[in-house]
């Protein structure tokens, strides 16, 4: 079966390059309605296109769709549906053609339907890359086909609808608006986006003058700022900095709910993860900076210029990596940039002893394509200079624009301005596998921070008496926090009288990363920090206090009740991470609010339905099944949870079903269920339970 596929794939593929030397489709102008309780997608399509030299058929990719109504040059035409393309063998001449038809789909990926318009919740949101847009629109699977698209939506008036490129009108048609969506430039199909919600839009302009729409859900409107923090300097540092203007007319940002990815850089709009909507507090612990970033530099590497094939993916992924690190210098410093190089040169040294597949290889690892990539650029960059470097770019993507490459453009522009030995970087740093560390710690050390970390990290051998000294010194020190950070974690399994001071010390830097190290490694508190421990719980990072309540709450019973109150408020993360902890110890601390016990609990479990986020539903799973593993009220929520379209998800269900199929009882209880879940839950469910 396997190997069929492949065969398949790589004719698919040779036929499809023989179309594009033909055929060369121009325009796409499309009329959409979308039925969001039937999940389904109906449109009318009008596409242009040039005839460059004869062909017996002409395919465009409809993954599981029916057609009407479909004409060339404005006369019927007779066509086949083979459930994946759209063939078309009569009516078309050579020089430029018109095709218009109707078209009618109930997309299986790729268009995602969260929430109802019942429960005021609806979202409608697309994802092309790795999932091909032609589930919900007639378009084009191969990359190198690039199209300007236009899409009209019509859609309840209640809520937005968004595309790519500049919205020209919003016609008010009465129950609906119609959204017309107009582009100048053409683009790969999986770059094509929709995104319908109940969003608060607002906007900035770049100094380039480049619209900026920030996109938020009403609920999060309190979130605008924290979460979109840094995006106009981000966005005129790149302009400044790549060289070449912004190639979009307007750029928008929207989060969804369940969103499969942290971001996904469709062209002009990228959809982003709701986990990254976060407020002041908990943009210290996990903030939408770096991908803001990196989808942005996407709009440049990817979307203006975009690999032909997938052997060349670093070319997007490398390219948008590093210059979202080379943004994150311009925000933070420069002694975050080389601490964010340090940290994945760990990752891919200690990868590089399992993952033999080099960076130019379709089959290599993410982590090879986005962080290998990163790295490679920045040996490139150092080894040509900064200003040879930004010139290579530039001209590459002036020279490019709006069309697909591979890595030899790209290096074709650096050895046009260079005598940099181009053929060792290309075998060592793509060609070949392994990580050079040698190499990376020689750049890595040109920033003292680094030097002061790596002799940290150098001490980790030797006796802790031997070190103390240095540590208190480092603690003390004006250095970077990662240094200190790595001091407290050396000082795990030291007992607590000979490191208190140092503790003590590391607490006083006030450093939220620092003080978070202490509480990861204390699951136990030492009776004279008690105190000490106690101000964790006031520190402005919702991973610290998560940690802190848990462990405190867990070793001194008698002051539950009081700890109990002070979070009674705590929400913490769009996971609700501190919410979902303070109802499960409110259940498990005795004589507490005995009469709200039931309300508590009906809390938590209605974090487990559908009607709200993976990470809501999932953590309140885990947290009833810690306090009770027998409770069957979870089961119906694993089920269906076990079909999520989310990957993480939809994998988590799966497993917990499994561990607790182990139990004699609990696969009684699955089997009863079985009668009472949908089909989909009902034939999930039925699988896993038949399993081996």
């Amino acid at each position: 079966m396997k190997s069929f596929s492949l065969i398949f794939l790589f004719i698919s593929t040779i036929a499809f390059s023989q179309q594009l030397e033909k055929v060369d489709f121009k325009n796409a102008t499309a009329q959409l309605s979308i039925d969001a309780n039937a999940r389904k997608v109906k449109g009318k399509v009008v596409y242009d296109f040039e005839l460059l030299s004869a062909i017996d058929t002409i395919k465009i990719d409809a993954q599981q769709m029916t057609f009407s109504d479909l004409m060339i040059n404005n006369k019927l035409v007779q066509f086949k549906n083979s459930g994946r393309q759209l063939q078309l063998f009569e009516g078309f001449a050579k020089g430029k053609n018109t095709l218009t038809f109707d078209y009618e789909a109930n997309p299986k990926q790729t268009m995602y339907f969260i929430g109802s318009e019942n429960l005021d919740n609806l979202q409608i949101w697309t994802q092309g890359q790795g999932k091909y847009t032609s589930h919900w629109f007639p378009s084009f699977d191969d990359v190198n086909e690039k199209v300007i698209f236009n899409l009209n939506v019509a859609f309840d008036k209640r809520y937005q609808v968004i595309s790519n490129g500049v919205l020209d009108k919003k016609i008010d048609t009465g129950n609906e608006i119609l959204w017309q969506y107009r582009m100048k430039k053409p683009m790969s199909s999986y770059l094509l986006m929709l995104a319908i919600g109940q969003f608060q839009e607002t906007k900035l302009t770049a100094k380039s003058d480049t619209p900026l729409h920030l996109y938020i859900e009403q609920e999060d409107t309190a979130k605008q700022e924290a979460t979109y923090r840094y995006s106009k300097t981000i966005f005129d540092f790149f302009e400044k900095e790549i060289g070449v203007k912004y190639p979009w007319e307007v750029y928008k940002q929207i989060p969804v709910r369940d969103f499969l990815y942290a971001g996904m850089e469709n062209t002009s709009a990228t959809v982003f993860s709701r986990d990254f909507v976060v407020d002041e507090i908990g943009f210290n612990d996990k903030n939408y900076v770096n991908v803001n970033a990196h989808e942005l530099a996407h709009q440049w590497f990817g979307d203006m210029v975009t690999a032909e094939t997938s052997k060349h993916h670093w070319l997007q992924e490398g390219f948008a990596t590093y210059y979202a690190l080379l943004a994150e210098k311009k925000v933070f410093g420069e002694d975050y940039f080389y601490y964010k190089l340090y940290q994945t040169s760990l990752q891919l040294k200690e990868a590089a002893v399992h993952d033999t597949i080099p960076l130019l290889n379709e089959k290599a690892s993410s982590l090879t394509f986005y962080q290998k990539g990163a790295w490679a650029l920045h040996v490139l960059r150092e080894g040509v200079g900064e200003k040879i470097f930004k010139k290579a770019v530039k001209s590459y993507l002036k020279k490019y624009a709006f069309q697909t490459v591979n890595t030899d453009d790209f290096l074709i522009e650096v050895k046009k301005l260079s005598k940099y030995d181009l053929n060792t970087f290309t075998k060592e740093w793509l060609q070949d596998n392994g990580f050079n560390t040698h190499k990376a710690n020689e750049l890595l050390l040109k920033n003292k921070n680094i030097k002061a970390l790596f002799a940290i990290q150098e001490l980790r051998a030797k006796p802790f008496k031997e070190k103390k000294i240095i540590f208190e010194k480092a603690l003390q020190a004006d250095v970077y926090f990662p240094v200190k950070e790595a001091v407290v974690l050396q000082l795990e399994n030291v007992p607590f009288e000979e490191k208190e001071s140092l503790l003590r010390l590391a607490m006083q830097t006030n450093n939220i990363q620092v003080r978070q190290a202490i509480v990861k490694t204390m699951p136990k508190i030492p009776l004279p920090f008690k105190k000490d421990y106690y101000n964790f719980l006031n520190d402005k990072s919702y991973i610290t206090q998560e940690i802190a309540l848990n462990v405190y709450w867990s070793q001194f019973p008698e002051e539950q009740k009081e700890l109990l109150n002070k979070s009674k408020t705590w929400i913490g993360f769009n996971d609700k991470n501190l919410r979902i902890l303070w109802l499960t110890l409110a259940l498990g601390t005795k004589d507490y609010e005995t009469q709200n016990k039931a309300k508590f609990y009906d809390e938590l479990l209605d974090y487990c339905s559908p009607k709200f986020e993976s990470s809501i539903r999932q953590n309140a799973m885990e947290n009833l099944l810690f306090v009770n593993k027998n409770d069957k009220n979870v089961l119906p929520y694993l089920a269906n949870a076990a079909t999520s379209h989310r990957w993480q998800f939809n994998k988590f269900a799966r497993e917990k079903i499994r561990l607790l199929l182990k139990n004699r009882n609990h696969r009684t209880y699955f089997e009863e269920l079985l009668p009472k879940l949908p089909v989909n839950e009902t034939n999930v469910l039925q699988k896993i339970l038949s399993e081996k």
